[in-house]
């Protein structure tokens, strides 16, 4: 994540955003958020992923993007802020756990959803395959991704590819991600985890409207209220932690 208030970077050329996140000769992330001026709300956040395209919404990051603005000072513990797919508010629930406030999913919505509740595909922001794998643990999920990634269906727009285990349980559902951009598996995904909880509650699996998503980089909570095939007031609730932070050495313009 990066202040761009005064606009350090002015191109956002995709090869110089990749060389960033590349993790062998950049910094090394799964994609770049920069911070930026907007004169209506708190601010707006674009995201880019580690191939330097500017494609969706990143729910993980919204949240991750919220406690910086506050190290920042642009907020105190909420705000309103502009991303890809419209305005998003966030709160800061304590220093380490934030929740962010998605855009509403109309499942009555043919357009968006094939009705196979094996195979199912839903655009929340991003777009995301959920594909029931009760095997979830042994699954290869780069090159299970990466077939159905680049197949023909989806290889111009791309799509996230999210491995379910539909086994859910009281306590948590099990969810693996192909992430296109990172173009291999993402150890988390916030909108992934909007779309599973969604599908979950949509398909009857669960009639739960508070749902824990187990990643392998940690567990999610999705909540949402329920009106027949819409759902609304969904919130994506998670840990934060800030790692390191630096500066950029040299010409960062591109």
């Amino acid at each position: 994540m990066i202040d761009n208030r005064d606009r350090c970077i002015d191109n956002y050329d995709s090869e110089f955003i990749s060389n960033l996140c590349d993790r062998k000769y950049g910094i090394g992330s799964d994609g770049l958020i920069l911070i930026e001026n907007n004169n209506d709300l708190d601010f707006t956040m674009k995201y880019f992923n580690s191939d330097g395209s500017e494609l969706g919404m990143c729910g993980n990051g919204a949240r991750c993007v919220t406690q910086f603005a506050k190290k920042l000072g642009i907020i105190n513990n909420s705000a309103i802020f502009q991303a890809s797919d419209g305005a998003h508010h966030a709160e800061i629930i304590n220093n380490n756990y934030v929740r962010v406030k998605m855009n509403d999913i109309d499942m009555s919505n043919y357009d968006l959803i094939d009705k196979n509740f094996d195979n199912i595909y839903l655009h929340n922001g991003s777009p995301h395959l959920i594909i029931n794998s009760n095997d979830i643990d042994k699954i290869d999920v780069f090159n299970e991704g990466r077939k159905i990634r680049y197949g023909d269906k989806y290889k111009d727009e791309g799509v996230n590819i999210n491995f379910v285990d539909f086994t859910f349980n009281s306590s948590l559902c099990k969810v693996r991600t192909y992430e296109r951009g990172v173009e291999g598996e993402t150890l988390s995904c916030g909108t992934g985890a909007v779309a599973v909880a969604v599908v979950l509650n949509y398909s009857k699996i669960t009639n739960k409207e508070e749902i824990i998503i187990s990643m392998k980089g940690g567990n999610l909570k999705v909540s949402f209220n329920r009106l027949g095939d819409n759902f609304s007031n969904i919130w994506l609730y998670g840990d934060v932690a800030e790692i390191y932070k630096g500066e950029i050495n040299g010409d960062i313009k591109g």
